[in-house]
C-alpha cells in the first residue's frame, strides 16, 4: 500500500520525518503547507490538517493527525480535509490516530500543541483575507476559558458580551486589559495572564501596557476607568447566557456499530475484542466521544467512507459540536517499531543515571515491631528482611534551605498486613511532625527506586523477618523460619553496577539448601556457609559487581576471610554448600522499557475514579489548587498544591492507590510501583527533572492568579494593586474620573442597552454621579500634592493636549462618553513586566538550515557555556546553552548529534544537560 499511498498527495511527501508539528491548509480542496510563522493562527473560514510526530519505542515515530474545521468553512472544504487526512495516514503507513477538531470545541490534546493558546481569526483564504500585520489594528474582545489548555474565542466588542462568570481579554493598540468576572475561576484568571503575555509579545512587540480590571470595583481609577471608556461608559453587565459551549455531554454506555459500504449497523452482544474483524470498520459510540476502529487490511476508500459515515451519524443524532470523533487503526504488531529513524544497531546503550538526592545526608531507619517502631543500629542500616516493614528518613541539604527530607516506608514481600498498615500510619505521623515538608514514599521490595537504593552503601535484602508480628505469623502457620543468620547458609545475588542500583538480594531456597540454578554468568554471587564466605564472579560480570560483592561480604561478616571463586574454577566445598552442581543460565536480565511520563488530573464521577491527561505538560500545569498525578511508569507521584483542601491533602496516598489500581488493569503498570506524595514547594530533584523547572515559579506564593501577577508585574505587586490602579492621581486617572462623571450626567434612568437593571429596578444615576464627582475631587486634590518619592515623576502634558494645565475641561461639552479625550501613558511607572520567568537573557539568533534543523549564528566553547564557568558568556538564552556549541563539541560533550538530541523528550534533554553542567 505504501507505494500507491505516496502518490496520493504530493504535498505530503516527506511528512512525518522529524519530531514536531506540521500544518497544511486546504486551499481549493488541496493541502498547502503552512509557513511556521503562521502556526497557531486558525481562520474560521478555513480547514487545516495538523500532523504531530512524537518519539516512540526503539526509535520509531508515533503519529497523531488532526483535521481542524473552522466554524465558517464550507462543507466541501471540510470533506476535503477529512479525505486528505486519511491519505496522509496512508503515506505514514496507516499507523496514525486521527481526530476531528471543530472550532471552539477542540480536544485538549490538540490545544496542547499550541500553548498557551490558538488564535482564532475571522475570514479565510477563500475571502482573500489579509495577514494580521497588513490589517489596521482593531480592538478585539476575547472570552478566555480553560485552566490548562485555553479556548480563546473572539466575541463582539460590546458590553453585552461581558458577564460575571468568565474572564475576558480586551486587546487594544495601546493596552491589553484583563477583565475578571466576579464569579470567574481563579485558575482561568491565571491562564488569561499567560495569554496576555503571548499577545503582548506576538502583536505588540512586547511594549504595550497591561491592566487588570476586576468586576464590581466601580472606583474611577486608571485601569477600570479606561476600560469602561472603551465600552461607552460604565453600566451594569448582564448575567451569563448559556450557549452550546456550556453544554456538557454525558458519557453513555458504549454501543458498537459496524460500518459496511458507508452504512452504520448496530452490533448485538456483549462488547468484546473478538467482535472486531480485521477486514471491516467499526464505530463505538460513547455519547461525548465517538471512535472509529479500522481493520488493518481495509482499503483507503473504505477508511474514508468510515470517517464520513461517523460524521453523518453524529449529525443525524443532533449531537453537540463538542462531540469528538477519533479514528484508530488496528494495531500493526509487527510494524509498530518498524519505522526507525537514525537508530544504530551497533550503538552501545548508555545507562541513564536518574537524578539522585544530595549525598552526605543523615540516614535513620526504624523496623516496625507491633505498634511501635524500633531503631535499626547504625551498623545494620542497609539490611532489610523480606518479612519486615521499615521506615527510612533521609535528611539532606539542597539549594539554600536548611533541611530537606526523604521519608519512605519499605514493605517486605513476606511482611504481614498489620505491619504494613502500621508502617503507613507511623510514617504519616512522622510526616506530620515534620510539618508536611518531606517527600513521602511507599516502596515495595523488588521495586526500589534509584534514589532509595543510593542512600545505602550497600543495600542487602535478606530472607525472613525480625519483627514479633512476622515471627508469630510463622509460628501460627507452622512454617519454617528461613530468616537469615550470620552462621547459616545463604546465597546472595549481586545485581548492582553503580551507585543507584547496587542492590544485593538473598535468593530463594529449596528445602534447607540454596540451588545452583540461581547462578548467572552475567552476575556475581556471595555464598555464606557457616564461617566460610565465598565470592563467585560470573565470566561476564563487571568489575563494579565484583567490587560490590566484596563490599557486601565485609558488611555481612566484618573482618572475615573471603574466598574468591571465578566461574569454572569452583571447589567441591562450594558446590556442596549450594546443594550440588547444576546447570544455570548465562542470559542477561531484561531491563524495563523506559516510557515517557504522563500527567493526569482526576475526578470522581458518580463515585467512579476517572483521570484526564494533561498533554505536553509543563510546570505551569501544576496549579496550587489541584492534586495531580505524574506517572513515569517507574514511579507514580501524587503532587499536592498548597491551596488544596486539608482533607484532600490527607487523602493523597488513597488517590494515588486508586490511580495505580486503575493503571494496573489498563496500562500494565506494576501494582508495586513506588508511590510518592510530593507537596508544592518541596519538590525533589527526581520530580522536577520531568519539567523545565523554574525556581522563581516554584517560590511564588498565593493562589494561581496571585502567583502569575507576581511573576508578570514583579514581586512588589499584588492583584489588588493592579486592579485599583497605580498612578495615584496621574493625568490618565483624571481622564477616567472625568469620563465616569460625564457618563453619570448623561445617563438616563433606564438601564443602558444590552445590560441588566440594578437590583430593585431603581435608577442608580444619583449614586453613580456622586461617586464620579467624589472620584474627580479626589484626583484634583491629589494633583496639588507632591509626587510620592517612591515613584518616578511624570512629564507634564504637552501644551496642545486637551488636558494641559490652563485648558478648560467642560464635561458638559461632550455628549458622547467615547469622545472624552484620552492621554497616552508615555512614562513607565511600573517595573517592566517580566516574561513569566521564561527568559533569563536574550535569546540566540536562530536560523534554519535546508533540512529545517536549527543552527545558531554565535558559537561558544563548552567551558564558557557551562553553568559554573569561570568565564561565562553573557547575553544568551541560558535555558538553551547547548545550542551555542559547535556540532563537533556538541557530539563530544553530550555524546550525540544535535539532531538526535532534539528528538529526545524535554525531560530527557534536561537530564543529559544536567550531567554536563549545561542546565
Amino acid at each position: 500500500m505504501s507505494s500507491s499511498a505516496k502518490a496520493l498527495e504530493p504535498a505530503f511527501q516527506g511528512a512525518g520525518q522529524r519530531i514536531g508539528t506540521e500544518i497544511w491548509r486546504i486551499e481549493n480542496f488541496v493541502p498547502v503547507p503552512l509557513p511556521k510563522s503562521d502556526y497557531g493562527k486558525f481562520y474560521s473560514g478555513d480547514s487545516y490538517i495538523i500532523l504531530q510526530t512524537s518519539p516512540g519505542k526503539g526509535g520509531a515515530y508515533l503519529y497523531d493527525i488532526h483535521f481542524w474545521l473552522g466554524k465558517d468553512t464550507s462543507q466541501d472544504e471540510a470533506g476535503a480535509a477529512a479525505i486528505k487526512t486519511v491519505e496522509l495516514d496512508a503515506v505514514l503507513g496507516g499507523r496514525a490516530v486521527q481526530y476531528r477538531e471543530l472550532q471552539g470545541h477542540e480536544s485538549d490534546k490538540f490545544l496542547s500543541y499550541f500553548k498557551p493558546c490558538i488564535i482564532p481569526l475571522e475570514g479565510g483564504v477563500a475571502s482573500g483575507f489579509k495577514k494580521a500585520e497588513e490589517e489596521e489594528f482593531e480592538n478585539r474582545l476575547y472570552i478566555c476559558r480553560g485552566k490548562r489548555v485555553v479556548r480563546l474565542k473572539q466575541v463582539p466588542f460590546s458590553r453585552s458580551s461581558l458577564n460575571h462568570d468568565d474572564v475576558f481579554i480586551l486587546d487594544t493598540k495601546e493596552k491589553i486589559y484583563q477583565f475578571n468576572g466576579a464569579n470567574s475561576n481563579i485558575q482561568e484568571r491565571a491562564k488569561a495572564l499567560e495569554i496576555i503575555q503571548f499577545l503582548k509579545e506576538k502583536y505588540h512587540e512586547g511594549t504595550c501596557d497591561v491592566a487588570i480590571v476586576d468586576d464590581g470595583k466601580l472606583q474611577a481609577e486608571t485601569d477600570s476607568g479606561e476600560f469602561w471608556v472603551l465600552f461607552g461608559g460604565f453600566a451594569p453587565i448582564g448575567k451569563k447566557v448559556a450557549t452550546e459551549d456550556d453544554i456538557i455531554v454525558e458519557k453513555t454506555p458504549p454501543q458498537l456499530y459496524s460500518i459496511i459500504d458507508g452504512q452504520v449497523k448496530a452490533v448485538d452482544g456483549e462488547l468484546s475484542k473478538s467482535l472486531l474483524e480485521n477486514n471491516k470498520c467499526y464505530m463505538l459510540d460513547c455519547g461525548a466521544e465517538v471512535f472509529v476502529w479500522v481493520g488493518r487490511v481495509t482499503q483507503v476508500d473504505e477508511r474514508k467512507a468510515a470517517i464520513q459515515a461517523a460524521e453523518d451519524f453524529v449529525a443525524s443524532q443532533n449531537r453537540p459540536k463538542s462531540t469528538h470523533i477519533t479514528r484508530l487503526i488496528q494495531a500493526l504488531l509487527k510494524q509498530q517499531g518498524g519505522v526507525m529513524k537514525g537508530a544504530s544497531k551497533s550503538a552501545p546503550v548508555n545507562e541513564e543515571v536518574p537524578p539522585l538526592l544530595e549525598g552526605g545526608g543523615k540516614t535513620e531507619v526504624w523496623r516496625i515491631n507491633g505498634s511501635a517502631k524500633t531503631p535499626v543500629a547504625n551498623e545494620d542500616i542497609g539490611k532489610f528482611y523480606s518479612g519486615d516493614c521499615y521506615i527510612v528518613l533521609y535528611t539532606y541539604h539542597s539549594h539554600e534551605r536548611k533541611d530537606d527530607y526523604y521519608l519512605c516506608s519499605w514493605i517486605g514481600k513476606d511482611s504481614i498486613e498489620e505491619d504494613r498498615e502500621m508502617a503507613a500510619r507511623l510514617s504519616t505521623t512522622m510526616y506530620n511532625s515534620l510539618k508536611g515538608r518531606p517527600v513521602q514514599g511507599r516502596i515495595f521490595q523488588g521495586k526500589e527506586p534509584p534514589q532509595f537504593v543510593a542512600i545505602f552503601q550497600p543495600m542487602v535484602i535478606l530472607k525472613g523477618g525480625m519483627s514479633s508480628g512476622y515471627k508469630n505469623y510463622v509460628a501460627d502457620k507452622g512454617l519454617n523460619d528461613e530468616t537469615y543468620t550470620a552462621d547459616g547458609v545463604a546465597l546472595i545475588r549481586i545485581s548492582g553496577t553503580s551507585l543507584h542500583n547496587n542492590k544485593a538480594v538473598q535468593v530463594e531456597a529449596v528445602g534447607s539448601h540454596h540451588v545452583a540454578t540461581s547462578l548467572n554468568s552475567n552476575e556475581c554471587f556471595l555464598l555464606q556457609s557457616g564461617s566460610s564466605i565465598f565470592t563467585w564472579h560470573g565470566n561476564q560480570s563487571t568489575f563494579e559487581q565484583q567490587q560490590l560483592a566484596a563490599k557486601v561480604a565485609e558488611f555481612l561478616k566484618p573482618g572475615s576471610t573471603i574466598k574468591h571463586t571465578k566461574e569454572g574454577t569452583e571447589s567441591s566445598s562450594f558446590w556442596f554448600a549450594v546443594g550440588g552442581k547444576q546447570s544455570y543460565t548465562s542470559k542477561k536480565a531484561s531491563h524495563e522499557v523506559v516510557r515517557d511520563p504522563h500527567l493526569f488530573a482526576f475526578s470522581f464521577n458518580k463515585g467512579k475514579f476517572e483521570v484526564e491527561e494533561i498533554y505536553n505538560f509543563s510546570q505551569d500545569d501544576l496549579l496550587t489548587e489541584d492534586v495531580l498525578i505524574l506517572d513515569t511508569h517507574a514511579e507514580v507521584f501524587v503532587w499536592v498544591g498548597q491551596s488544596v483542601d486539608s482533607k484532600e491533602k490527607q487523602n493523597a496516598f488513597e488517590i494515588g492507590q486508586k490511580y495505580v489500581e486503575m493503571a494496573v488493569s489498563l496500562e500494565g503498570l506494576s501494582p508495586h510501583v513506588p508511590l510518592y506524595k510530593v507537596t508544592e514547594g518541596n519538590e525533589p530533584c527526581f520530580f522536577t527533572t520531568y519539567f523545565s523547572w523554574d525556581p522563581a515559579k516554584a517560590s511564588a506564593h498565593g493562589n494561581s492568579f496571585q502567583k502569575k501577577i507576581m511573576l508578570f508585574f514583579g514581586a512588589g505587586h499584588t492583584s489588588s494593586e493592579r486592579s485599583n490602579g497605580s498612578n495615584n492621581g496621574g493625568p490618565t486617572q483624571r481622564a477616567s474620573a472625568l469620563a465616569a462623571l460625564n457618563n453619570a450626567f448623561s445617563s438616563s434612568p433606564k438601564a443602558s442597552s444590552g445590560s441588566a437593571p440594578r437590583s430593585g429596578g431603581k435608577s442608580q444615576g444619583g449614586s453613580q454621579r456622586a461617586a464620579a464627582v467624589a472620584a474627580l475631587s479626589s484626583v484634583l486634590t491629589a494633583e496639588k500634592k507632591d509626587v510620592s518619592p517612591a515613584r518616578p515623576s511624570r512629564s507634564p502634558p504637552a501644551e496642545d493636549s486637551p488636558r494641559a494645565p490652563g485648558k478648560s475641561e467642560n464635561v458638559a461639552e461632550t455628549e458622547d462618553f467615547k469622545e472624552v479625550p484620552k492621554v497616552k501613558e508615555n512614562e513607565m511607572v511600573e517595573p517592566v513586566p517580566e516574561t513569566n520567568g521564561d527568559d533569563s537573557g536574550s535569546k540566540p539568533e536562530i536560523d534554519q538550515d535546508e533540512n529545517g534543523s536549527e543552527s545558531t549564528q554565535s558559537l561558544f566553547s563548552y567551558e564558557r557555556l557551562r553553568a559554573k564557568s569561570d568565564n561565562p558568556v553573557t547575553g544568551i538564552d541560558f535555558k538553551r546553552r547547548e545550542a551555542y556549541l559547535s556540532d563537533e563539541e556538541f557530539q563530544s560533550v553530550l555524546g550525540m548529534t544535535k539532531d538526535t538530541f532534539n528528538k529526545l523528550p524535554k525531560w530527557k534533554q534536561d537530564m543529559h544537560k544536567k550531567k554536563v553542567d549545561l542546565f
